[in-house]
């Protein structure tokens, strides 16, 4: 594929992400209200959250501001190394994890951005509702991120014999998370599994190039 139309898949794989998971989003923002769960199947759920830490609800140290800072940054410095790596005639597949990656990481951000000033926090059971702008629950950069995927695969009690565990109950997979965490997961995943040469190779030439 050549290099313009690698630069045209990217952007607009970049905007279809984006434009999906905030229509998921205010949809359920405005749609439940906080803490509410629809089952969809047994092993699957809608479940509304919210967040100020990472992808699936992660926490990081520095605080609500840095993390909103920090993601700024990586989507800046991950947008400049697509470009650089399409100049470079990288693979379309590897340009299109790194894509899945930054879109992600733009999601999430267009949150902490905004929603806290376009979006009120109402008391349970109410939902919420669009706001003249700056008259939301938070603060610019300070908004909260909207989770609501939780995919509960298998549920189990731990026996009641177990000395500190006993009968506890347990779920694999408990993270509730957003079609942007879908997307950063499957980037990343995707390249491990195909393109961990290719990232190998260009990390020793980095440090070829800075010796």
């Amino acid at each position: 594929m050549r290099r313009k139309n690698k630069h045209l898949l990217s952007i607009i794989l970049f905007m279809a992400v984006l434009v999906i998971d905030q229509i998921i989003k205010v949809n359920v923002k405005t749609g439940m209200y906080l803490g509410e769960r629809i089952e969809i199947t047994s092993w699957f759920s809608l479940v509304f959250v919210e967040n100020n830490g990472m992808a699936f609800g992660w926490e990081l140290w520095g605080g609500k501001l840095f993390l909103t800072l920090f993601r700024i940054v990586a989507v800046c410095l991950i947008g400049w190394f697509i470009y650089r790596e399409i100049q470079h005639r990288r693979p379309t597949g590897y340009i299109v994890c790194l894509t899945l990656i930054a879109a992600g990481a733009a999601g999430n951000i267009i949150d902490c951005l905004f929603y806290g000033l376009i979006f009120n926090n109402p008391p349970f059971p109410q939902v919420a509702e669009l706001q003249p702008w700056g008259y939301g629950y938070g603060e610019f950069l300070y908004g909260k991120v909207v989770d609501m995927f939780y995919f509960p695969l298998i549920e189990w009690d731990m026996p009641t014999w177990m000395p500190i565990y006993s009968g506890e109950h347990c779920v694999f997979f408990s993270p509730i998370f957003n079609f942007a965490d879908a997307a950063i997961s499957c980037g990343i995943v995707a390249l491990l599994l195909f393109y961990h040469k290719l990232v190998s190779q260009i990390q020793i030439q980095g440090l070829i190039h800075e010796d």
